[in-house]
Parts: structure tokens; C-alpha cells; sequence
């Protein structure tokens, strides 16, 4: 065994470790006093090991991306290989949400009383719930909305609004939305590794981007579909910074950022991605489009009657006012990193450590294919750790941080052994969705 992949190993275990110490320090705190205000702690979870409808499905997609996702990532024409990359991508997705069954899987994950579709019927007048929107956020306010709808900007429940306006309302249509749209994420990631870095990175990384644990909270959680709104604004704007099509993908770029932070106030911080986008480009240009597209968000919902400042100042005292209050930050300020370990899988801590070792001085890069590539998983760890540092993502951070989660994937195309590490990527997924119970 070489040097390099005993360390991988090494950092893996240390990964491990962390999510170990995670659950024994988490679950005596959870039976001392309740405060972690999560079933199985690190994860809002509850034990309940199962099988399902979508469990021989998931093993066989498994299976099948460890056996041939390599090598057909290898050969595949480029833009064939995107759609494989969306394809396989959808069938881990719906095959782990099958596994807890359709209703308990699928449809029902979006309409409980803390998520967004029981929201929905009241906003038939939409200019008057965006006026309102602010006054229904505090605990303590009239007809306050639920923990989801009240602790994102209203673009989250727009979507499911518009959904239904269309005749795609109910909780089927709405995780069918999630999945189908969260699941393009991996193909933005791998334009964007393309267009920055190299062609054969890209490819190296597109197995772990089907393969991913956190497949198992995109399907189905709205914020799948943030990371996929967030990921394409990244990756439009790396297009408009080398070059391509400049003012148009520039435009979309920012049109989709704008997007993205009227989604949730968090994935402002996609703004630090978005900085090491602008350095990994030649250009600069693009900007002024990106500038002129992100200003449409704003200028729309705050003329119809919704501040986004004022949304976020009265969401921080929401924020105390309920689970966010009681939670420990002691606890979370570190047990949140091991959520991330879940998410992103032992391959991926692996990755970030060869990005790690060769960003140091002497590490032998050059300003050339790889290193824009590690800037922007180095810049997706920043914006986790400002988001942890923050406060204002006390658990759950399994589906929170999947907008994030997203560009730390690609860092596995600096591994060796690669079909090792997939094994290890789908059994943890496997593990997780047949032995817990998630909230999402």
C-alpha cells in the first residue's frame, strides 16, 4: 500500500472516529436533557432498521456504478456522459427514497406542519402573503408559519406555490420536483470542474457525484433543490469567466444567485464559491452581467412587499424562540463536521486531505488545471465553516449544508483505488437509509 492512500485511509478513520464520538457524546447529552432536540444524534433521525420497495433497486444501482462508473465516466462522449451522470444520479436518489415506500418515502415528506405545502393555500394572493410574509414568522405572532416556511425567504415556498398554481400540487409532485431538479446538481458541479480545471478531473469525479451519501437527503428535502439552483449559478458563472458565452451565462449566473438567497438566507455564503469562480477565470468581465442578473430577485420580491433584511433580523429571534435556543452550541459547533462526514462519505474526507497537502507551499502546483479545482473545494470547506461558526445551523445541517456538500464531492478525483472508496460511499448511504429513519 502506498504512502499517499494510507493516508487517505488514515484520514478516514479520523472521519469516522468524529461522527463515533459525534453519537455517544450526543446521545448522553440527548438522555440527560433533551437538548440536542434530535432522535439520533448527530442526525434528526430515529432508529428503525428496515428494508423497502426501493432496496433491491438500490443495491443493484450501487453495484452497478462500482463496477462500470469508471470506466464508462472514462470513455463516454462529454455530453452523453452528463446525462448518464443525471440518470444514474436520479435512479440512487429515487431508489433510496423507495426505500421507506412512496407515501412514508416520498409524498409525505413535504407536507408535515414544519414543511412548506401547508403553507401553500395561503398564497392565493401572492403580492398580500409577501407583504405579510414578516409578520408570521415570531412563535408568538398570529397564525405563525412553520419552522421551514418561516425560516427561509418565501422564494423557498414560491416554488411550491407556482407548483400547484401549474396542477403539480401534493406532496408526490413536490419531492418529484426535488429529486428531479436536485439531482442535476452533479451535472452543474461537473461543468464547472470542466470548465475551471480539466476535463479528466471531471471525469474521475462524476462516479462519486452519483454515488454520494447525501443522495439520501436530497430525496427528499427542498434543500436538493437549493443545491441545484446554487450549483448552476456556479457553474454559469464559471462558463461567462472563460469565456463562454459571457454575457449570457454571466446573466443566468446571477439571476440564479439572486435565486438562490431569496431560497434560503444561508446560501448567501455561496458567495465565497463564487469568489474562487472569478479568480479560477481570465475574465472579468462577466460581472457587470452577473451584477445586473442578480439584482432581479431583490428588486422584485422587496417591490412586492417583502424586505429580505428585515426577513432575516426577525428569523435570528425565531431562530432562539424555538429549537435553536435550546441546542447546545458547544455540541453542534463540531458535531455539525460529522454530519458532513455522512453526507459527503469517507472518499470525500480522503480528497479534501490530497487537496489540502497539495495546496501547501511546495505542494507542487502551479496555477494550472488542478489547483482551480482545489480553490473551489477549499472555498465550499470555508463557506461550511463560516456557516458553522455562525450559530444559525445548530443540527440538521445533514440537508442544510447540501448546497455546500455539493463542491466538496469533486475533491475524490485526486484519489487512487477508486473503486474502494465507492464501496465505501454506497455502503454508508445503504447503512444510513436501511438502518435510521430520517426526517427528510
Amino acid at each position: 500500500m502506498n504512502r499517499d492512500l494510507l493516508r487517505d485511509l488514515y484520514a478516514a478513520v479520523c472521519a469516522g472516529l468524529l461522527v463515533l464520538t459525534a453519537v455517544l457524546v450526543g446521545t448522553a447529552i440527548q438522555h440527560r436533557d433533551g437538548s440536542l432536540r434530535v432522535g439520533r444524534p448527530p442526525l434528526l433521525a430515529s432508529w428503525d432498521p428496515h428494508v423497502g420497495p426501493g432496496t433491491p433497486a438500490a443495491v443493484a444501482v450501487a453495484a452497478a456504478v462500482v463496477a462500470y462508473g469508471p470506466s464508462l465516466a472514462a470513455r463516454l462522449p462529454w455530453r452523453p456522459l452528463l446525462f448518464a451522470v443525471w440518470g444514474a444520479g436520479m435512479a440512487w436518489t429515487w431508489s433510496l427514497a423507495l426505500v421507506d415506500g412512496w407515501h412514508r418515502g416520498v409524498a409525505e415528506q413535504l407536507t408535515t406542519r414544519n414543511e412548506y405545502l401547508p403553507a401553500v393555500g395561503r398564497f392565493h394572493d401572492i403580492p398580500a402573503a409577501l407583504r405579510d410574509f414578516t409578520r408570521h414568522i415570531l412563535i408568538d405572532s398570529p397564525d405563525n408559519w412553520g419552522a421551514h416556511v418561516a425560516g427561509h425567504p418565501p422564494g423557498a415556498t414560491l416554488t411550491f406555490v407556482l407548483l400547484d398554481r401549474i396542477g403539480l400540487g401534493g406532496g408526490g409532485w413536490a419531492g418529484t420536483w426535488c429529486i428531479t431538479v436536485g439531482t442535476t446538481a452533479a451535472v452543474a458541479v461537473l461543468v464547472a470542474v470542466r470548465t475551471l480545471a480539466d476535463e479528466s478531473l471531471a471525469r474521475r469525479a462524476a462516479p462519486f457525484l452519483v454515488l454520494a451519501p447525501a443522495a439520501v437527503w436530497v430525496g427528499t428535502s427542498a434543500d436538493g433543490y437549493f443545491a441545484a439552483v446554487a450549483a448552476w449559478a456556479v457553474a454559469l458563472l464559471a462558463l461567462a469567466v472563460r469565456g463562454v458565452r459571457p454575457g449570457l451565462n454571466g446573466l443566468c449566473s446571477g439571476l440564479l444567485f439572486g435565486l438562490t438567497v431569496y431560497l434560503s438566507y444561508g446560501l448567501t455564503l455561496m458567495a465565497v464559491v463564487a469568489v474562487a469562480v472569478v479568480w479560477a477565470g481570465p475574465s472579468r468581465r462577466p460581472l457587470w452581467f452577473a451584477l445586473a442578473g442578480f439584482a432581479v430577485a431583490p428588486v422584485v420580491f422587496t417591490a412586492l412587499g417583502f424586505e429580505w433584511w428585515e426577513g432575516y433580523r426577525i428569523l435570528v429571534t425565531r431562530y432562539y424562540q424555538g429549537a435553536g435556543g435550546v441546542r447546545p452550541y458547544g455540541y453542534w459547533v463540531w458535531a455539525n463536521l460529522a454530519c458532513t462526514v455522512l453526507i459527503v462519505g469517507p472518499a470525500t474526507v480522503a480528497g479534501v486531505r490530497r487537496v489540502v497537502v497539495r495546496l501547501r507551499p511546495g505542494g507542487g502546483w502551479s496555477r494550472s488545471s488542478p489547483r482551480p479545482l482545489a480553490v473551489l473545494v477549499l472555498a465550499a470547506v470555508l463557506a461550511l465553516l463560516i456557516a458553522d461558526l455562525s450559530g444559525m445551523s445548530k443540527a440538521e445541517t445533514e440537508r442544510i449544508w447540501l448546497p455546500f456538500a455539493a463542491w466538496l464531492l469533486p475533491a475524490c478525483a485526486f484519489l487512487t483505488g477508486v473503486r474502494g472508496w465507492l464501496v465505501g460511499q454506497a455502503v454508508l448511504a445503504l447503512l444510513l437509509n436501511h438502518l435510521l429513519l430520517t426526517g427528510w
